[in-house]
């Protein structure tokens, strides 16, 4: 497939007017989000890659909220280099001062300091008057500059704030020693055209914002976060507050990855770069994953299982011709091996002749026909159809079902907390023995894998393994999905239980008894200790599928 041509490479930074700068919240923000929060090691290593991936300001929490989240920020800002390390507070003076204990050793420290304007947010949780929040504003702002040259005042849930009282604020804000004005969409209430209009009133009606750099933090409840964000940027905004995969309160904020890629892949229109090392962005996202536990969606733009994948015919043969025809970036760019032409119901003939001829098949075109034929019919049972199905399709019917090389007999786990986890796994080979192993590992799925690696001597390398559910409550059923490397060629393996160790005990033989079904003449299964892990290194139990139930 051909490259992608030179127009979809970012234009250099010229100077700071051509920056945009990424605030990056997802260790404050972000780990507020239900299932989110991280303890000090995770903090550290999620800090240490933003650090890496170029972020320019790093929020790394809310000093005054928890002893822990402290001491989390304190952490961060003593060992990590590079970007700016913000700590955030309300307009309080005991927020201020411990928020700047905790970030004063930082490189270069920010205080992040945030009072809401709103008349709902006035009336309803504040019960203060515009005059009060005025004066709360100048005084409180004064003593962060007091403590730290580089201030942050955001007004919170200022796209409702009434934009003449707005001004006022973020003048008096500006008087104070505010170096960065946030303007944030708190509830992601506002529309593009609305916030980028409210972003060029503030800079013709508030005297000194000219001297400030003007950034906004953008919620998602509408879907509108990425796009609020990029319209402000039009109107003159030069920093973003964004997070990894788009993590935060309620349906998040502003998706780091997606904010980045649009300026860079839209810089013919945009004319506007940032810092951020693009290649990092999907590591990035597949670290948070692990260390939250939060799944990125398939679709999701960017990161997502299935943001280069393409199984419908008419786009996998414009693929074919040439990448731009249906991919606006180079998935090396985020940081993925390649473009997937996956083989599906709607694939055509153009991939899955590719397919074949990859593998090193070629054929008469009646042949191909019927093969193309019998792939559509079996397409239209299975999700994606994997290597080892075509090679099935390739042999023809089978006169006889193949019995499986081992049946499952048994199987026990140990885990738990201080505990060495454990499996001990029972299998009848095909002379009818039942043969017995114990394996350690990392979790009971790793060990259970490793038992009957070493029972049938079978070693695979893990590609992906999911545990979904397919029913609700607690007794839900869970879908184990094992998908391995065995030679060259990828096989796949399904069962459903109530218990998602037993499903993927199931789906695990499964997928042996295929691989060992495809082995001709007497196999040579040699006892191995080798553990099966996925590309990325990972035991199946550092995969965190989702819950069954």
């Amino acid at each position: 497939m051909d490259s992608h041509p030179q127009r979809d490479q970012p234009q250099p930074v010229r100077d700071d007017r051509d920056r945009v700068l990424i605030f990056d919240t997802t260790l404050r923000d972000g780990e507020q989000s239900p299932g989110a929060s991280m303890g000090m090691e995770a903090k550290l290593e999620l800090a240490a890659a933003l650090a890496d991936l170029g972020v320019d300001i790093l929020e790394a929490g809310f000093p005054i909220a928890s002893e822990g989240d402290f001491e989390a920020v304190q952490a961060i800002a003593r060992q990590i280099e590079g970007p700016m390390i913000a700590g955030l507070a309300r307009t309080a003076k005991g927020d201020i001062e411990r928020a700047w204990e905790a970030i004063r050793d930082a490189e270069s420290p920010r205080l992040h300091v945030f009072l809401a304007t709103s008349e709902i947010h006035r009336t309803h949780k504040l019960r203060m008057a515009r005059s009060e929040i005025v004066r709360r504003t100048g005084e409180e702002v004064a003593r962060a500059r007091g403590f730290c040259e580089d201030v942050e005042f955001s007004p919170e849930d200022a796209s409702r704030t009434e934009p003449d009282f707005l001004a006022q604020v973020v003048e008096t804000a500006i008087d104070a020693g505010a170096t960065t004005i946030n303007i944030p969409d708190t509830v992601g209430y506002a529309v593009p055209s609305q916030f980028a209009s409210l972003i060029r009133y503030l800079k013709d009606h508030v005297t000194g914002i000219e001297s400030t750099v003007i950034s906004v933090h953008c919620h998602n409840d509408l879907g509108l976060a990425v796009a609020n964000s990029l319209a402000a940027v039009r109107a003159g905004a030069r920093q973003i507050e964004c997070t990894i995969n788009g993590i935060g309160e309620r349906a998040g904020n502003a998706s780091l990855e997606e904010v980045v890629m649009a300026l860079r892949t839209r810089s013919d229109f945009f004319d506007i770069a940032t810092g951020i090392h693009s290649s990092g962005l999907l590591p990035a996202s597949r670290l948070l994953t692990k260390l939250t536990g939060l799944q990125v969606q398939r679709n999701k733009a960017i990161v997502g299982a299935n943001a280069f994948a393409h199984e419908a015919g008419i786009h996998q043969h414009g693929m074919l011709q040439h990448t731009s025809t249906y991919e606006i970036m180079r998935p090396e760019d985020v940081g993925a091996d390649q473009s997937r032409l996956v083989l599906g119901k709607h694939s055509g003939r153009h991939a899955f002749r590719q397919r074949l001829e990859e593998h090193g098949h070629t054929m008469d075109e009646e042949t191909f026909e019927a093969i193309f034929e019998a792939f559509k019919a079996l397409a239209d049972k299975k999700r994606e159809i994997f290597d080892a199905d075509i090679e099935a399709l390739l042999e023809g019917p089978a006169e006889t079902p193949r019995e499986p090389h081992w049946t499952l007999e048994g199987f026990q786990t140990v885990a738990g907390a201080d505990l060495q986890h454990s499996a001990s796994v029972y299998l009848r080979d095909p002379q009818g023995k039942v043969n017995f192993e114990t394996a350690c590992g990392e979790g009971p799925i790793d060990s259970v894998f490793k038992a009957i690696q070493r029972l049938t001597g079978v070693v695979a390398h893990l590609h992906d393994y999911q545990v979904n559910s397919v029913s609700v409550g607690k007794d839900a059923q869970g879908e184990a999905v094992v998908e391995v490397e065995y030679a060259g060629k990828m096989y796949t393996g399904r069962a459903i239980s109530t218990d998602i160790i037993d499903a993927s005990v199931h789906a695990y033989v499964s997928v042996v008894n295929r691989i060992a079904n495809k082995i001709v003449g007497p196999p040579d299964w040699q006892a191995s200790t080798v553990v099966p892990t996925d590309n990325r290194g990972k035991s199946p139990d550092a995969l965190k599928p989702s819950s069954a139930g």
